[in-house]
């Protein structure tokens, strides 16, 4: 039995899974993360667990790993710790560093997916040990603990947790789970200091628009408008629009969190600001996404030989929703956009995912929020929407809650964590690897009855 202490513990264990560069490229092949599940399966070696590993694609494994509670039967909720084993690639010309070297300079440990999400999975499998080895004593939880390390997160999941609930759901419990990106600070203007729980992910609805013009020869362009003209005229009237904002309380929440004039902060909350959100310094796009459908315009096409005026062109939308808006609230919201040019367009929808969002009225919520402000005297526990997505999103599409967890005994805030997100030199200080595995900890022993 080691005799470090649950921070060296996840230390360790980081490095290890960060020298194992399991890059995920979008491609099948790639990821490689049986080599996580190896190494994660002989962490757990002679302890009282179950394990499955989970292939849907040769080298794409999950690994499952269960500690029993003390009776399954008795209804208790299971708590599922969901982290992942892939890491985005790299250009290497462009780091200091060995992004898969883990060196540790200072008290920061460098490479790719120390801060996505590797600290805090190797912190979920140093807490589930530490649980096993409570059980292997006759300590067993009350209620189960599943560990679960996916493959294929950074590529949407989809020969990893999204797959399993679709083609193997009872491989793990979904009522309740733990995942990244939650624990970063917010400085107020008048010195407050909160700390972000990710109650909520946006959705996708992705469009295509069909846009019809005057086909004719280029020579003679009179009277005729070409689908390209149209095209710039429908790209106009969507980047002018305004689209659905957010007046939740969650959105409120975070808003109160930077202590801005109450004027600001009203017109915030109502949805009646007009600025550019430059009030939330480097959080700018960050607020401004969590707060609103978002309508990214990414692909035009149209036309053929330069003397041809096109009949046809399309426009392609990366839209995101907020909690609550559905797929006809979307086409709704494009035809209102376009006014009279919407008799010229027909809507594609391609992908569609809706936004997920879990109460904070749980004891799960309660449990995180109890152990951060333990570890930080004074500090308001802020619920957050994520622009992007995680694989907490499949555990709510379920039916179970599923909050994003974090601790940061830096005081790293939010604009500086996100900023380590796919970044050349990603980095993270031992300090908070060490306060990831020690409130994770409290949390999950507070919740199992440990």
């Amino acid at each position: 039995m080691s005799t470090q202490s649950l921070g060296e513990q996840t230390v360790d264990l980081l490095a290890r899974l960060v020298r194992l560069g399991c890059v995920n490229d979008l491609t099948a092949d790639s990821g490689g993360e049986e080599r996580a599940a190896d190494l994660l399966e002989d962490f757990f070696a002679d302890l009282p667990v179950s394990i499955e590993r989970i292939t849907p694609h040769p080298g794409r494994t999950t690994l499952v790993v269960t500690v029993e509670g003390a009776d399954p039967r008795s209804g208790g909720t299971p708590l599922t710790l969901m982290g992942h084993t892939d890491v985005v690639p790299v250009d290497e010309a462009k780091w200091t560093r060995d992004p898969f070297g883990a060196q540790i300079e200072d008290g920061v440990m460098w490479g790719r997916g120390t801060v996505d999400m590797l600290h805090l999975t190797a912190a979920m499998a140093v807490v589930t040990r530490e649980v096993a080895r409570r059980a292997q004593d006759g300590n067993p939880p009350a209620r189960s603990l599943v560990f679960v390390a996916a493959a294929d997160e950074e590529a949407r999941g989809g020969l990893g947790v999204p797959w399993i609930g679709e083609h193997r759901p009872d491989a793990f419990p979904w009522e309740a789970a733990l995942s990244e990106m939650g624990g970063a600070h917010i400085r107020g203007r008048r010195g407050g200091d909160s700390v972000v729980v990710v109650v909520g992910e946006k959705g996708a609805a992705q469009r295509r628009l069909h846009i019809r013009g005057d086909a004719g020869h280029g020579s003679v362009p009179l009277g005729r408008m070409s689908a390209v003209e149209r095209l710039a005229q429908v790209s106009a009237a969507l980047s002018s629009a305004r689209w659905p904002a957010a007046t939740d309380e969650v959105w409120a929440s975070f808003v109160r969190a930077f202590e801005f004039d109450e004027t600001t902060e009203i017109s915030l909350i109502n949805g009646t600001y007009e600025g550019n959100y430059a009030e939330f310094a480097d959080l700018a796009a960050f607020a401004h996404a969590i707060s609103h459908v978002t309508v990214a315009q990414t692909v035009a096409r149209s036309g053929g030989p330069i003397n041809v005026m096109p009949s046809h062109a399309t426009l392609e939308l990366d839209i995101r929703t907020l909690p609550g808006i559905d797929d006809d609230d979307v086409d709704a919201a494009i035809a209102a956009a376009l006014g009279d040019l919407a008799e010229h367009v027909t809507i594609e929808r391609l992908l569609s995912e809706p936004a997920t969002a879990s109460s904070i009225d749980t004891g799960l919520y309660r449990a995180i929020e109890a152990a951060l402000s333990r570890r930080y005297p004074g500090v308001r526990v802020v619920p957050v929407l994520m622009p992007g997505g995680t694989d907490l999103r499949a555990a709510r599409r379920r039916g179970g809650i599923g909050y994003g967890f974090g601790a940061y005994d830096s005081g790293a805030s939010l604009g500086q964590v996100y900023s380590q997100l796919h970044a050349h030199d990603e980095h993270i200080a031992l300090a908070d690897v060490r306060a990831t595995a020690e409130v994770l900890h409290e949390v999950t022993t507070t919740y199992l009855g440990a």
